[in-house]
């Protein structure tokens, strides 16, 4: 019987009861009737995606946005009895759904544990109310709270929880009690993301806001009581963001930094699959007038160079802990990673930002300080890898 190759699915849900401040992604407001037939187009998607599907088993499934949990229950409910029908998934594949508090009601959650999604990845961002409304959200840490209490009611045990650090008017204090209330909880998973202010959102243009920033010392500070605090409590870092108890690293994201294939379906949705990258379109209209458009008429589409399949190996792969493998290197691109990058990795282990164990290239701690710079000398020029 011929094996069936991995792949992960990522679902985009673009509807949100509003645009957080901070928010560059493509996410909107809308009326039940749009989201309806959002929904319909999705499923008519994935139904045409079915046949070239048919040499894959998927392993993660992630519905994110936006805001997956602003739909009806019924929605999803039709898009997870969609893929059942259309793809093959593998009977402990990862199934994650993100949720923000005011958006979910205790029947909606218990739908999503009976249709079998199996993690959740809940918004906090801070524990402190007057820092989520000038964050935009719309919720308030009674609410998170709530909707906590029911997830572990109804029998969830894998539940993320996202916070932010450096935002605008937080102070030291205010982000270790954030902090410390997410541990309190015992949530299997934290992702903890330093806001950066991107063109294009509310934040950009609202001089008082960029003024009331924490000063770079303060955020160094954060920072460094994530890791700490965290640490102390058995959570391990296995990427620059991410934190988990052991057995609990989320499987989906890390198929992105393994540079593994994956498929994204929905408004805006990218993908790498089969060596080439492409997006579906951008603009609501354009996406429901013809949700069938062919892989390779589709937005950005490219048969990815292998310089550059190279360069996200090694930077991809960098930001896990875990660090990339020699061997792993050599076994995909059929050259050994030092014949590519012998003279960087040199550089940077003599400067002590680099380190090799057991094999695996990796970060030392004041690399991961400045990994961007380190991530960008792993960019090669097109001729240099053939």
């Amino acid at each position: 019987m011929k094996t069936k190759k991995p792949l992960s699915l990522y679902i985009h849900i673009p509807f949100c009861v509003k645009k957080c401040h901070y928010c560059d992604f493509v996410s909107f407001a809308s009326e039940k009737d749009i989201r309806e037939e959002y929904i319909k187009d999705l499923c008519s998607e994935i139904n045409y995606m079915s046949d070239l599907l048919a040499d894959y088993e998927v392993n993660t499934i992630f519905f994110g946005g936006g805001t997956p949990s602003i739909i009806e229950e019924t929605q999803i409910s039709l898009i997870m009895n969609c893929l059942r029908d259309n793809v093959s998934i593998t009977a402990d594949a990862e199934i994650s759904i993100e949720m923000n508090p005011g958006t979910v009601t205790k029947g909606k959650l218990k739908t999503y544990f009976e249709l079998g999604i199996n993690r959740l990845s809940i918004g906090l961002q801070s524990s402190c109310d007057n820092e989520l409304r000038i964050l935009g959200r719309i919720h308030t840490y009674q609410q998170f709270l709530q909707n906590y209490e029911w997830a572990r009611e109804l029998g969830f045990q894998n539940i993320n929880i996202d916070i932010m650090s450096a935002l605008p008017y937080q102070t030291i204090a205010t982000y270790e009690n954030t902090l410390k209330n997410v541990l309190a909880l015992k949530p299997t998973h934290i992702s903890s993301y330093s806001l950066i202010i991107e063109e294009g959102t509310s934040f950009y243009d609202h001089e008082h806001i960029l003024n009331n920033l924490p000063q770079e010392a303060e955020d160094r500070r954060m920072y460094e009581l994530t890791k700490d605090l965290l640490d102390q409590q058995g959570y391990h870092r296995y990427e620059i963001s991410n934190y988990a108890l052991d057995g609990y690293e989320c499987r989906h994201n890390s198929v992105y930094w393994a540079l593994g294939e994956y498929l994204g379906l929905g408004l805006n949705a990218s993908s790498f699959f089969q060596g080439t990258r492409f997006r579906n379109a951008d603009k609501l209209s354009d996406y429901q007038k013809n949700p069938y458009v062919k892989i390779s008429d589709r937005a950005d589409y490219e048969k990815v160079p292998l310089h550059n399949l190279m360069e996200e190996f090694m930077f991809l792969g960098l930001r896990r802990m875990a660090g990339v493998g020699r061997k792993d290197f050599q076994t995909r691109f059929q050259i050994p990673m030092e014949e590519v990058y012998g003279h960087i990795i040199k550089k940077y282990i003599n400067q002590k930002l680099l380190f090799i164990e057991d094999d695996y290239l990796k970060l030392t701690t004041n690399g991961i300080d400045i990994s961007n710079q380190i991530f960008s000398d792993f960019l090669l020029e097109g001729e240099s890898s053939k």
